[in-house]
């Protein structure tokens, strides 16, 4: 039987940026940053508003086509829970279509929020495990999903059946590794880069991309002097440069200046991981000169959601 929320239950949720495949690792390894969004939703008689601020507005979807919106009903859903109407509130810093893993940030906040409402109920919230398995169901595939829910540096992988199964585990990021993201003007999707992909590889290929994400993990939790060789890669970043010639050029300059740089998942963004607080100066006048903005970040945090929010807070 499907209850039906009261009017007058506020909720919120904070939800981190995430990069995913960090190279090597194509659709299993993921990393939250210090970049997040915000939710507020409140129940209501009747009737959806959505509101976008920051990044997206103007430009997404203000209806029930809204991703938040959409991950909301399906966490009340799992719960045996809806609400006749809704006000949704989202404070966007994450941007959009660059690799920074905007759309899974929305699934997985919305999901938080629909915890919140939950939780000023008599029904449990949906556990981590859960939550990823919900988000990465609007996702496809578990990397930006998962550590968005988790927080930190994550492993992921994806269980075949009738219905896939996505889990995922975090990895204690080494407290030396530093990052910095530089965010092109334009932007990009994943569908549309994904298909510059082959069907295939060679068996050699995939070895080496084996390895080297097998070395990445090593690396990011305890020997960060080893992220120059665990960040190489052979089965997508230079698939996917010529639909983004300055991010790939980005890239090669920063690892030819000895940093450890990478597509952030799809592209556009570049993400740099080092154990130096500053980027070398190269970096700097590239960055400017091509229309990038580069950001130093922190390790993103789990999602966080709380109860009872003062509207506009």
């Amino acid at each position: 039987m499907i209850r039906t929320l009261p009017a007058g239950l506020v909720a919120k949720a904070t939800v981190a940026a995430s990069s995913a495949n960090l190279g090597p690792g194509f659709d299993s390894l993921g990393l939250a940053l210090s970049l997040y969004d915000e939710i507020v939703v409140e129940t209501t008689e009747s009737g959806l508003r959505v509101e976008v601020s920051g990044e997206g507005a103007g430009q997404v979807p203000t209806g029930p086509d809204h991703l938040v919106v959409r991950a909301i009903e399906r966490g009340l859903a799992a719960a045996g829970m809806r609400a006749d109407g809704l006000i949704v509130r989202c404070r966007n810093t994450i941007p959009h279509s660059r690799g920074l893993g905007s759309s899974a940030a929305a699934a997985v906040g919305g999901l938080a929020a629909a915890n919140g409402l939950v939780a000023q109920t008599d029904c449990s919230p949906c556990d981590e495990r859960t939550l990823v398995q919900l988000s990465s169901e609007f996702e496809g595939h578990p990397d930006n999903a998962a550590a968005s829910v988790l927080g930190g540096a994550v492993v992921s992988w994806t269980e075949a059946g009738a219905e896939p199964v996505y889990s995922a585990a975090r990895v204690q990021l080494h407290p030396d590794v530093r990052l910095h993201v530089a965010i092109p003007e334009i932007r990009s999707s994943t569908a549309e880069t994904r298909v510059l992909l082959p069907e295939q590889v060679s068996h050699q290929d995939a070895r080496f991309n084996l390895s080297r994400a097998a070395l990445l993990v090593v690396a990011l939790s305890e020997r960060p002097d080893l992220l120059m060789a665990a960040t190489e890669d052979v089965l997508h970043q230079s698939q996917r440069a010529p639909a983004m010639p300055a991010s790939a050029e980005f890239l090669q300059l920063l690892r030819r200046c000895g940093v450890a740089a990478v597509l952030s998942g799809a592209g556009p963004a570049v993400l740099a991981l080092s154990t130096a607080s500053e980027l070398p100066a190269e970096a700097g006048e590239y960055a400017a000169s091509a229309g990038f903005t580069l950001r130093a970040v922190e390790v993103g945090e789990a999602v966080r959601w709380t109860s009872g929010v003062a509207v506009g807070a």
